[in-house]
């Protein structure tokens, strides 16, 4: 995955390079960020309600990484400060490790993570780094039992839609004097979710997770 993350970002850095001047601003008040994104989950148990199903005490859980393309927009409220938000869904699976080693939990689980960070920008010439904090909400939708799940008896699961707080660097590098750039942003979020796994209408298997993802982008920037 490490790989693919580095061919997309890769690919979006000669994009940049290859793309003519655009009529924008260097110093307008709105940039649009068009982004190829790795997001890494870094996630595990950290607590079990209701264990009916009897996983061992050793259980825990990964979901997987996903790249995905995705859109940022942000305002300027002055040179130096600003507010951000993304638009983006990314899918992912969740698998068993420990105990359940292997087991397939969760399939195709969509995460929209709605995020909106106030920036601090650096004026340090040519190279224009920043850092930003803000709140985010992830709605989790469309998940599915996974095979060895829907094996042990379940037939639904439920991923909680929880809030959180993300955490934000990254650089924008001017390409002309028209509005046309390059970026590369990195965000760490703490965020959590409740896995609950029904048998019918029994709640069978319940645990809390922290999901934590590490969420890496690079790709041309456009203000105006």
């Amino acid at each position: 995955m490490t790989k693919r993350i580095a061919a997309a970002l890769a690919a979006a850095s000669t994009l940049a390079l290859a793309t003519p001047a655009w009529a924008g601003d260097s110093e307008g008040k709105i940039q649009i960020k068009a982004f190829a994104t790795g997001v890494l989950p870094n996630g595990e148990i950290t607590e079990v309600r209701t264990n009916l199903v009897g996983a061992p005490a050793t259980s825990d859980s990964q979901a997987s990484d996903s790249v995905v393309p995705t859109l940022a927009i942000e305002y300027f409220f002055s040179k130096n400060v600003s507010v951000e938000t993304i638009c983006c869904v990314t899918p992912h699976d969740v698998t068993g490790k420990g105990g359940l080693a292997g087991a397939a939990l969760v399939n195709d689980a969509i995460i929209l993570p709605a995020t909106v960070t106030l920036k601090y920008h650096f004026d340090l010439g040519a190279v224009k780094p920043y850092i930003g904090a803000g709140p985010a909400h992830f709605f989790i939708f469309s998940e599915g039992v996974g095979a060895s799940a829907a094996a042990l008896g379940a037939t639904r699961v439920n991923l909680s839609n929880e809030f959180g707080l993300a955490l934000q660097a990254g650089f924008d590098l001017p390409l002309n004097d028209k509005g046309l750039g390059f970026s590369l942003d990195a965000k760490r979020y703490f965020v959590g979710t409740t896995a609950s796994f029904f048998a019918g209408n029994t709640l069978a298997l319940q645990t809390k997770h922290k999901l934590d993802p590490w969420v890496v982008s690079g790709g041309l920037s456009y203000r105006f």
